[in-house]
């Protein structure tokens, strides 16, 4: 009898689906465990990306599914996030200490990467996840501003320096190590060295996650770095403008020619709703990510506003997801490093790197 519950209960349980991979909880093997005690049942279910937001919402769909059981009288559920390692492109060696990195990048300027890099950052840690950014951006480093840090990093040997830490981020950037206003007239080699040496001598701390804000555009430089860096998967930012959108199947083509997979696209800027009257207008057109996701059969993996706040907040060194966790925009941004840590959780694993970090959460 306990046999043929628990069956039945696997089986209801499995068919729950997923939204942020479009697949369901049997498909991903999330269903853990499930113990029986005559009429009563505890279920265990683990996610295999970062999911905070959503785990009170799933425990109680599942809770509802398993009372819906017949033998069942009071269900239990455990929800909960454990993120693994997944493989990188060619025969790139992974970071020590750096589970995934997750290049963001844009076939032009102008479209809010850093912007876009630095909310996914805090997402992917507001929904449970150790996480890095590092700012690949040497000709244009901005992210120091956006996370509101200043001074040169630590260095306890004069080889390796630590991270800066800022809401909860570990963050390194060439901008620490010079001056605001230095420009950075460096060849294209000097710039992969240097960012090379950023990634490898700075000090990361059981991360599971290292977001990249790679330079904008396709040239030689984001090759290189696409070459070199071991990047589990990238997301491309665009707008829907279709100038961008020309740009960013570039960027897209660019990881597919190095075999980094594309884990989706961002669209930007997609609406702005006036701040008087609520009249909503698409500046810079309608549907363009969505139409470039279907061409290239990737994911968009969300579409956010054209807000001055998302600009006052970056400006400020306090970016969106933590000056106003509760709002849409905020909310908005956690949907998206759902979806993206989801889809990347969809990847083959790397079994070479095996540190212990669960992120647990009861309800």
């Amino acid at each position: 009898m306990t046999a043929d519950l628990r069956t039945r209960l696997t089986d209801a349980l499995s068919r729950i689906p997923d939204p942020h991979t479009d697949n369901d909880l049997g498909s991903a093997r999330a269903i853990k465990g499930i113990g029986i005690d005559g009429d009563k049942v505890a279920i265990e279910i683990v996610l295999g990306y970062p999911a905070a937001g959503w785990h009170a919402q799933l425990a109680q769909q599942a809770r509802t599914v398993a009372l819906s059981v017949p033998g069942v009288a009071a269900a239990s559920v455990d929800v909960r996030s454990r993120v693994l390692a997944h493989k990188v492109q060619g025969d790139l060696t992974p970071l020590p200490e750096v589970k995934n990195i997750i290049a963001v990048a844009s076939g032009k300027g102008g479209v809010g990467k850093s912007t876009v890099a630095v909310n996914l950052a805090l997402a992917l840690a507001a929904e449970g996840a150790r996480v890095g950014v590092l700012d690949a951006d040497i000709y244009g480093p901005s992210i120091p501003k956006m996370l509101g840090i200043s001074g040169r990093p630590d260095s306890p040997d004069g080889k390796s320096i630590e991270p800066k830490l800022a809401h909860g981020l570990q963050a390194m950037s060439i901008g620490l190590l010079v001056e605001e206003d230095t420009a950075m007239i460096w060849r294209g080699p000097m710039v992969t060295q240097a960012l090379q040496q950023l990634l490898g001598n700075t000090l990361w701390k059981e991360l599971d996650y290292l977001v990249i804000d790679l330079p904008p555009g396709t040239g030689d430089i984001q090759l290189t770095l696409a070459q070199k860096v071991p990047v589990s998967g990238s997301i491309i930012v665009t707008t829907p403008q279709d100038i961008a959108l020309l740009d960013a199947k570039k960027a897209l083509k660019m990881f597919e020619k190095v075999q980094v997979p594309v884990l989706g696209i961002v669209e930007n800027m997609a609406v702005h709703v006036c701040s008087h009257c609520g009249h909503a207008e698409h500046v810079f057109g309608q549907g363009g990510g969505a139409r470039m996701a279907a061409q290239y059969g990737v994911p968009l993996l969300g579409s956010l506003p054209l807000d001055m706040r998302i600009r006052e907040d970056a400006d400020g060194g306090h970016p969106s997801v933590v000056a106003a966790p509760d709002s849409a925009v905020a909310q908005a941004y956690r949907l998206i490093a759902r979806n993206t840590a989801a889809r990347l959780s969809l990847q083959a694993k790397n079994k070479t790197i095996a540190f212990p970090n669960i992120v647990i959460q009861n309800t």
